[in-house]
């Protein structure tokens, strides 16, 4: 069972098309070279003789390829394996890996690389990232993944796995998992497909083992295409990796020194970057995403996993296209981050009126620690320096909040409203998240 309700808990199952929206902001991709980092860290806790050692290194624009060597001695010893880690596969298929090679050939594979453009799936961008491992010499490939959705987990396995796995998806089999029972109670041995022979077992308790590891540790999406058996012993050859944002929170151990790159091919917009500097600055956690710039609906909420019910609530009304940004601020930020960050939404969110106005959503859960009245101050602030412009493009402007110091924070907005000159409705925890939105679009983007 999950110690932490994740984000696609919240999706409302009325909504299909919805789901699908919130469940694809909520996952972030990260770096093969992350997601084996933390298999060869934690899995061990759930599969005692997983050997896997992880020696992994992550090469970017600014790594000195010369110095490497020297803190990484195996580089010398192994053959390797090089290839792009920025969220993309077919890296093979597009002559991007480089395999079996020693380390003077990586290293020129690697200043020839940097920075070249390239056309993937349709998507041009520059490589900046690469993995470098050691290359392991196989016969046997295996394909295994878990992915969770509205309906609960599902684990795919594939005694065929490689490059040519989804040309043969008809072989690969799939066992539910019911997310509140766990694993236990599977019956995964009959639903694997025959011919194992002697590896039944192995793979039995390394499925087990890999599902826990998954749930405890944030993942929506965990594909290890291809394995292998290595001396007895499993070895991930590829990995791709997505998890649950809104474990943030909980998962602050395990995610540590975890980071979380911008898809292939795309380039951040001043204000995400500007956003993005100050997250890195501060212990609280600010993130924005900007969905379609001239659209009326604005969110600025508390919390990774209001944001997915505001979304949610936002598309299951049919305003997914209308829906400007996605992001959140949580962690108790001051008063002065709070200002940049709703200044930064609301320049934005100001640049061109519409003739149906636009609506501002400023909201979040009951917050745990966050001072409601200190970063509402800074919300204040910023809307007394955007007022002229949100009057020009008639913005509408609805309050929902709880937490400490919340009184005094909607005290603050509310005694706003009566000299902004712009519509704002405050209200407390009484009023639900999910009715808030409606009140907001219905009463404003009809």
């Amino acid at each position: 069972m999950r110690k932490a309700v994740s984000a696609r808990k919240f999706v409302n199952k009325k909504s299909i098309k919805a789901a699908k929206v919130v469940l694809d902001m909520a996952q972030r991709g990260i770096r093969e070279f992350d997601a084996k980092r933390m298999l060869a860290k934690y899995l061990p806790e759930y599969l005692n003789d997983f050997s896997y050692k992880g020696n992994l290194i992550l090469v970017g624009p600014e790594t000195n390829l010369e110095e490497l060597a020297a803190d990484y001695p195996w580089l010398k010893s192994e053959r390797l394996v090089v290839k792009p880690d920025q969220l993309f596969g077919k890296r093979g298929k597009h002559g991007l890996v480089l395999l079996d090679a020693r380390w003077e050939e990586a290293k020129n594979y690697l200043k020839k690389n940097m920075g070249a453009e390239v056309v993937v799936g349709g998507v041009a961008g520059r490589l900046t990232h690469f993995l470098v491992e050691p290359f392991v010499p196989h016969k046997e490939e295996y394909y295994l993944a878990i992915s969770s959705d509205y309906e609960g987990d599902c684990i795919f396995f594939s005694r065929e796995g490689g490059v040519l796995v989804e040309d043969n998806w008809d072989r690969v089999v799939q066992i539910k998992v019911d997310i509140l029972k766990g694993i236990d109670d599977v019956d995964i041995k009959s639903a694997l497909p025959a011919g194992l022979a002697d590896r039944m077992e192995e793979i039995e308790k390394f499925i087990r083992a890999l599902y826990r590891f998954y749930a405890d540790s944030g993942f929506v999406y965990l594909e290890i295409n291809p394995f292998t058996f290595t001396a007895g012993r499993i070895v991930p050859l590829d990995m791709v990796a997505k998890l649950d944002d809104a474990e943030e929170y909980w998962q602050r151990k395990r995610w540590e020194g975890l980071e979380f790159p911008e898809p292939f091919g795309r380039t951040l917009s001043e204000e995400e970057l500007f956003i993005k500097e100050i997250d890195s600055k501060t212990g609280a956690s600010l993130k924005l995403t900007i969905l379609n710039p001239q659209g009326r609906v604005w969110t600025m909420v508390a919390g990774g996993g209001a944001s997915v019910i505001y979304a949610d609530t936002i598309c299951d009304l049919g305003f997914a296209e209308e829906m400007s940004n996605y992001g959140e601020y949580s962690g108790d930020p001051n008063t002065e981050e709070t200002y940049y960050y709703t200044k930064t939404i609301l320049d934005l969110m100001t640049r061109e009126p519409d003739p149906q106005g636009k609506v501002l959503l400023i909201g979040g859960a009951i917050a745990n620690f966050t001072d409601v009245a200190k970063t509402f101050r800074g919300v204040v602030m910023a809307l007394k320096e955007c007022q002229e412009r949100l009057r020009e493009c008639n913005v509408k402007i609805y309050v929902r909040r709880g937490g400490p110091n919340y009184e005094l924070g909607l005290k603050l907005m509310r005694e706003l409203g009566g000299t902004l000159g712009v519509s704002i409705e405050v209200y407390g925890p009484e009023m639900h998240m999910t009715h808030i939105v409606p009140l907001a679009l219905g009463g404003a983007c009809q």
